[in-house]
């Protein structure tokens, strides 16, 4: 499975419309939409899923395709790319609503329309019977893929399939020589069951970019000691570089899962969610500018889309 940083063909977003949830904001989202749709396309392909008869951007670089979703998270019911002999493999798994919380009957249906529309070049390869989300795994590009417990092995995924049952299939899936499992670590108001796109995030040159805690999520401080005592497969320490976690956001009494992890790697750029506040979403954006020196860093306010609980990452599919 390639690193996200890799140069790339294209992202795919997944169009908000009023069948979805977003309905009683569509415009303030569509309008985060437009502007993750004109960074995109400033520097690489752009795929749009769209119902029928939805206004989009025009002179983008971009195609488009018309699908009645259930939703807009493309990251988690998205083809997810691995690379064989040059050879772009495009794996398609259940999405199931996050553990059957939510309907995801038509979003599970995109991936094969798109392949068949030759929207998405490469091997289609399906495996529908096993439930993996792109936001529940993060790959160094060289053997290494990271997950969470408590995603992985929540109720309604995978049972009765042990953890070692998963890993094995991960590993054959995903190319990986193995997999690293991380046993801390969740957002409150998260409905993924700890994606870690939300906490975790993989780097260039053996360095993990994570989400510090607050007193409210002493489960992240258990996270950073585990993160601390990781290797890789040259049995070297990680760099660590530790992001600060938005100061509380909430809908109504609802605590909203706010991250500056949930970044997007694009081809010369980083997409950082901000949240209208400008002291921790500058710390975000230099933090995250270490990891990636060589790139743009672009701030987009996302505190349209965290009150659907995601961010920029969750929006996004990447193709190689």
């Amino acid at each position: 499975m390639p690193a996200e940083w890799e140069q790339q063909s294209g992202v795919q977003l997944t169009w908000p419309h009023e069948n979805t949830d977003w309905a009683p904001m569509l415009a303030e989202i569509t309008a985060v939409y437009e502007q993750m749709a004109r960074e995109i396309s400033k520097r690489e392909q752009l795929l749009i899923v769209a119902s029928e008869g939805t206004q989009l951007p025009k002179n983008l670089h971009t195609s488009f395709f018309t699908f009645q979703s259930n939703d807009t998270w493309a990251r988690d019911h998205g083809f997810i790319t691995v690379e064989e002999d040059d050879k772009q493999i495009l794996l398609d798994f259940c999405f199931n609503g996050w553990g059957e919380k939510f309907e995801a009957e038509r979003d599970n249906q995109i991936n094969r329309q798109l392949y068949e529309a030759g929207l998405v070049k490469g091997e289609y390869e399906s495996h529908l019977d096993f439930v993996l989300e792109g936001g529940s795994i993060e790959s160094d590009g060289k053997g290494t893929v990271f997950t969470t417990t408590c995603c992985l092995m929540a109720p309604h995924r995978n049972q009765p399939l042990t953890q070692q049952e998963i890993t094995e299939r991960l590993k054959r899936y995903l190319g990986a020589e193995r997999i690293v499992w991380l046993n801390h670590g969740s957002l409150l108001g998260d409905d993924t069951d700890g994606h870690i796109d939300t906490l975790v995030r993989i780097c260039p040159d053996d360095t993990i970019v994570y989400t510090g805690g607050d007193n409210d999520h002493p489960d992240l401080a258990q996270m950073e000691e585990e993160l601390k005592t990781l290797r890789t497969l040259d049995g070297k320490p990680y760099r660590l570089l530790r992001l600060p976690l938005p100061r509380p956001l909430y809908d109504d009494d609802y605590r909203l899962p706010a991250t500056y992890a949930n970044y997007l790697i694009i081809n010369g750029a980083v997409l950082v969610p901000t949240y209208n506040q400008p002291d921790l979403d500058a710390e975000a954006m230099r933090v995250i500018g270490l990891a990636f020196p060589d790139r743009e860093i672009v701030g987009i306010d996302c505190t349209p889309v965290v009150r659907q609980h995601g961010s920029l990452h969750c929006c996004t599919m990447q193709y190689y």
